[in-house]
Parts: structure tokens; C-alpha cells; sequence
């Protein structure tokens, strides 16, 4: 039986490699629960956001007898359970391995994979990366020194569309022909590499950066100092055999997530593209998407990066009345809604450091349909935030700041004080 872990304990198992800081990888999981002001916080990874019905099920199942009941989507397409009782750790560990959810205690923490949500059902003549996606998962999972990385190391597969490789992962595989492409931290540079080869080049670039990491203190390739990042792509090279020197290709700037709606596919198959207000599903809509995905579609889930849920493989006939009644059961369905591109952290009052109920502000803000996302954070931290081009809006003791951000620039902020028809303006002008 899998062990369980107390709030805040850590894995015995999990501490075999040297990478994480001497300050400790907080980083929730299933077996180390974080304390947050609505009760215990787990957070469940699903690498490339592939959930079957039977593992939407057991979630399910899972948050509604130990946690709030609902299921709260991350930024890399995992889930969260928040309001967990105290002193649950047992049954949640049992009940995700039970459920095929948690593998490996070593490596619950670090199986960070975001995918193409798209790859190989919307008919674009990409690749089709699954293979890639459970053979990096199953070479995680088999890997001691994988151990060491942090909870906050992301791995990226894209399938050549550059929706993934936009998110700035720390190692990233791109489909490219029949090949591949391998890029580490925001490095332009890549290596072309033999398709087949894709999965064991990832994980080889985690363990040298775990090894440049060892004495640095670093999380993530950008923490290197600048001589470790430097040397990098050189130790990489020597690991992975490329087939020749490095060559130029550019990281997309901005992510573009799967348009809301139907997406069509290959023999007369059609996918479900949905976006989920503020990334939190209650059990209804959680018990619905489940239900078309295995009454009418694949059998399967993707959650995205960007908290939304593809369902795959509905015959086209069904797709028109299933998005209906998604989009009656309160998901975005469709690129008009007026909370498409809006997120927020959860806030007070689940979050001690927030300043403020920004999802409540996030809701009551909601106006005309924005060209640019605009994310509302309750603290200087900014959890979960988006990548790329986006408004920044900010609590803070005066009110709120807002900046347009662009990469890794940013436009001097606007303060808006305590008005909620000022603040509400002032972003609907910053999104426009």
C-alpha cells in the first residue's frame, strides 16, 4: 500500500537527489499536502493533461469525500484538490493509487509534462506525440536521479504547432518532420535528434541539469548562474549525441491554447474544446465533460495549460448538441465569451497572503471580450500566472496595479484605487 504523508511531511523517498535547494522544494503533491486558509491543498499530476473517464471518475470521487467537492485546474494542465480535511493524507494516497494516479511515490512531484492538447485528433497533419508523452513519463518514473528535480521543473512536448514550446519550459521537445527538436531553458538553439530519440534526450537534459544544478541552489534552468545556463547547452550535447551542431529556431512568444468549440478531426471525428471561468469545475460539470467523454467520445480527458478540457473522438453529428449543453452547464463553448482569457489565483479567502477576493473582482470585471488575457493575482506572487503577452493585475494595500506585460517586459503599471467600476474600466481599456 502507498505510503501517505502528513501536511507539510516530506517523502523519504523523495529526497535522494541533491538539486533542490537546502530550503526545500514546497511544492505540493499527494504525498505532501500544502495548508492553505480553505484546508489542505493536494496537487495531483496528470503529465500532458491526459486523464481516462474511469481516473476523471476516481477524482472525482476523491474531492468530494475528502476535499471541497471540486476540481481545480493549473496552469500545466494538472488538478488540485483544495478543502481537504486534516489528516487525510492515508486515504487520498490510497485512493490516486488505486486509481492509477500516482505511480511512483519518488517521482509524484516531478512528473511535470505539458503537451500539445491538440496532437493527433484535430487532423493538421502534425505528429502525434503520445508515444513521446508515456515513454518520458515511464523514463521519469524509472529514473532514481530524477528524483532530484524540483517540483517546479517543467518538461514540454509540442508537436510542431508551438503551443507548448511557448510556455518557456526548462526542457522542451518539438516534433519536426520525422524528427525532433530539443530545446533547453529559453535558448533559440536547438538539436535535431532522431524522433524515436526524443523521450531519452529529455530526460538526460534533466539529469545534467541536475548536476550543474547540485551546488547552485537552482529550481529551474533559468535559476542557473549565468556560467552553469552558459555551459548547458554544451554538457547537453555531449549526453544526448545530436545529429550536428545546434541550429536557430526561435521560441513562439505568445502560446495560442485551443480555440473554444468544435474541432474537427479525421474520420468523421470531432473534438470538444472548452474553457473552464477561472479554471474551478464543480462535480456537475466535472461529471459531465466525464460522461461525453465516455459515452460519446474517446473515453478520455485533456485538461491544457490553459485550464480547459478537450474531449476527443465525439462522431461530428454529436458535437453541435454536446457544446450546448456544455456551454449551458456555464463552460466557455465558444471565442465570444467574455470570460475567454480571464484567470485568477484562488485568492482570499483560500490564500492567506491574498489581499483581496480577486475572483470575485475577476467576475465583476467581466465586460467585453478582450484582445489580450488579463490575469488577477491576490499577491505580489502572482500563482499560476500566464506566459507571453498579458495584462497583470495585482492587489495591493492601495488598491490595484495594472501592467501590460510582454515576455520578460513590462509597461510602467497603472494604480487604480478602491472603485470597482474604476478598476473594471481600467482593465477592459489595458485588454483592448
Amino acid at each position: 500500500m502507498l505510503a501517505a504523508m502528513s501536511d507539510s511531511a516530506l517523502s523519504p523517498r523523495s529526497t535522494g537527489a541533491s538539486a533542490v535547494p537546502s530550503g526545500g522544494d514546497a511544492c505540493p503533491g499527494t504525498l505532501r499536502l500544502h495548508r492553505a486558509d480553505d484546508g489542505a491543498l493536494a496537487r495531483v499530476r496528470v503529465p500532458g493533461g491526459v486523464l481516462t473517464a474511469d481516473r476523471a471518475e476516481a477524482l472525482l470521487t476523491v474531492a468530494g469525500r475528502l476535499g471541497d467537492g471540486d476540481l481545480h485546474l493549473t496552469s500545466r494542465g494538472n488538478v488540485q484538490l483544495r478543502g481537504l480535511a486534516p489528516g487525510c493524507g492515508a486515504e487520498l494516497a490510497r485512493s490516486l493509487g488505486d486509481a492509477g494516479l500516482l505511480p511512483s511515490e519518488a517521482h509524484e512531484r516531478v512528473r511535470n509534462i505539458v503537451a500539445s492538447p491538440l496532437s493527433g485528433i484535430d487532423g493538421g497533419g502534425l505528429p502525434d506525440i503520445r508515444s513521446w508523452l508515456t515513454g518520458l513519463d515511464a523514463l521519469l518514473c524509472g529514473s532514481e536521479r530524477a528524483t532530484g528535480l524540483s517540483g517546479r521543473f517543467l518538461f514540454a512536448l509540442d508537436d510542431g504547432r508551438g503551443d507548448v514550446d511557448a510556455l518557456g519550459a526548462d526542457v522542451t521537445l518539438i516534433a519536426d518532420g520525422a524528427g525532433a527538436l530539443l530545446r533547453v531553458g529559453g535558448d533559440d538553439a536547438v538539436f535535431r535528434l532522431p524522433a524515436s530519440d526524443g523521450p531519452r534526450a529529455a530526460l538526460l537534459a534533466a539529469e545534467v541539469f541536475l548536476g550543474l544544478a547540485r551546488e547552485t541552489g537552482a529550481w529551474r534552468v533559468k535559476d542557473l548562474p549565468d556560467g552553469a545556463r552558459a555551459a548547458l547547452p554544451d554538457e547537453v550535447a555531449r549526453r544526448v549525441r545530436p545529429q550536428g551542431p545546434a541550429v536557430h529556431r526561435e521560441r513562439p512568444r505568445a502560446a495560442r491554447p485551443p480555440a473554444p468549440g468544435a474541432v474537427a478531426g479525421p474520420h468523421g471525428r470531432t473534438a470538444l474544446s472548452t474553457g473552464v471561468p477561472l479554471g474551478r469545475l464543480g462535480p456537475a460539470q466535472w461529471r459531465l465533460l466525464t460522461g461525453i467523454a465516455r459515452h460519446r467520445g474517446s473515453g478520455e480527458l485533456r485538461l491544457t495549460p490553459w485550464r480547459g478540457v478537450v474531449v476527443p473522438g465525439l462522431p461530428s453529428r454529436d458535437a453541435p448538441q454536446a457544446l450546448r449543453t456544455l456551454a449551458d452547464a456555464g463552460l466557455i463553448t465558444g471565442p465570444d465569451s467574455p470570460w475567454t482569457g480571464v484567470g485568477a489565483c484562488i485568492g482570499h479567502p483560500g490564500c492567506a497572503k491574498s489581499l483581496a477576493d480577486v475572483r470575485a473582482e475577476a467576475g465583476a470585471a467581466v465586460g467585453p471580450l478582450g484582445r489580450l488575457p488579463v490575469y488577477w493575482s491576490g499577491c505580489e506572487r502572482r500563482c499560476g500566472h500566464p506566459h507571453g503577452e498579458w495584462i497583470d493585475v495585482v492587489a495591493t494595500a492601495d488598491g490595484h496595479r495594472i501592467s501590460h506585460v510582454r515576455g520578460d517586459r513590462r509597461e510602467a503599471p497603472v494604480t487604480v484605487r478602491d472603485d470597482p467600476a474604476a478598476l473594471a474600466a481600467a482593465v477592459a481599456e489595458a485588454r483592448a
